[in-house]
């Protein structure tokens, strides 16, 4: 099949990784892949230096990438297969001519929360785009607010990259990591709150940040660590004894599943996606979302209780380590893709 993702940058993030991976995958399954990447400075020395560029975090990245000043529908290839992936490339999909291939959109987020205008980004759920999700939560919004069906591919941690590894730890324990990002969302403010309810009764806790930048105020954290290679993630995360996610909605949330297959324990807001792999009690703690008091709650039991710590972070491990796998997940993107062509 000749199959061209709209790919909205090629920088190291979840949603970014996870269409990469796919791509990388299917071309290595003797598909002709295409990325197509919008690139600034059209006219500038950087845009002559990045035209031949792919993703260097990516070793040995098969398909073929190729920057554009912009998406436009009708400077698309002809091909089988056309995915966007995100909502700003969705109605380019959708107005690409029938030779530019049967219509996909991964959707990775319900984007609508928070990024453009929510009647803008709903706009592009009711295109008519055949839809892939990454979450039952998110098939559920498609089915319930768009009457739209679409099939589940959970994204699977890459066990390459992220498994137990040996990591020297100079704290105290319990450590606790902690994602730092400046979008409100992400709930860093609330996790904050509930480590600093938790470590009066907790001793020797310890917060452990990581984010792209650093925060304004170190203080808040015991240490930090500022945009680390994905090289040192599996250490980063092995490090942890509780990985603490405080975001209010995720549309699965790679970065929890990337610390639970590493073997930290996760403490986590109900947040939508985490509901494939989070099950209270089981293979994680899970507070109401947005309940900081009940955030904090989670959080002192698990770092006060070595043995439950210890259950929980062994049954989440096991669990994304082998109920996702990117060998199924790619198969099942071909195939889904073999169906949309026929289809069309």
């Amino acid at each position: 099949m000749k199959v061209t993702v709209l790919c909205p940058h090629l920088r190291i993030a979840g949603g970014v990784r996870a269409i990469l991976t796919y791509a990388d995958r299917l071309a290595r399954r003797a598909h002709d892949v295409e990325v197509v990447v919008p690139a600034r400075h059209r006219h500038t020395a950087v845009w002559r230096s990045v035209t031949a560029a792919g993703p260097t975090w990516i070793p040995g990245f098969s398909p073929r990438v190729r920057w554009v000043s912009a998406w436009r529908a009708d400077r698309l290839r002809r091909a089988d297969v056309l995915v966007a992936t995100a909502w700003q490339s969705a109605a380019v999909a959708a107005a690409a001519p029938p030779g530019a291939g049967a219509k996909f959109y991964l959707v990775q987020h319900y984007e609508s929360l928070h990024h453009g205008r929510p009647d803008a980004v709903d706009a592009t759920y009711r295109l008519p785009l055949r839809k892939i999700v990454i979450s039952t939560w998110l098939r559920d919004i498609m089915r319930e607010r768009f009457a739209s069906d679409a099939p589940v591919l959970v994204t699977p941690v890459d066990p390459a990259l992220f498994h137990p590894v040996d990591a020297g730890v100079p704290t105290s324990r319990p450590r606790v990591l902690m994602l730092h990002h400046s979008y409100a969302w992400k709930g860093v403010a609330d996790g904050l709150d509930a480590v600093a309810r938790v470590t009066p009764r907790v001793s020797g806790l310890t917060l452990v940040g990581f984010g792209v930048k650093p925060p304004r105020d170190r203080e808040a954290y015991d240490e930090f660590h500022v945009n680390p290679e994905q090289q040192r993630l599996a250490a980063l995360y092995s490090s942890a004894d509780i990985y603490l996610c405080p975001s209010w909605d995720e549309g699965l949330g790679m970065p929890s599943m990337e610390a639970m297959a590493c073997g930290a324990a996760l403490v986590t807001y109900d947040n939508g996606g985490s509901r494939d792999y989070a099950r209270d009690g089981e293979t994680a703690l899970v507070a109401r979302r947005r309940d900081v008091a009940d955030l904090a709650r989670k959080l002192e039991r698990l770092a006060s209780d070595e043995p439950l710590r210890n259950k929980i972070a062994a049954a989440g491990q096991a669990h994304v380590t082998s109920a996702y796998d990117w060998d199924r997940a790619a198969i099942q993107m071909e195939t889904l893709f073999e169906q949309g062509r026929a289809g069309a």
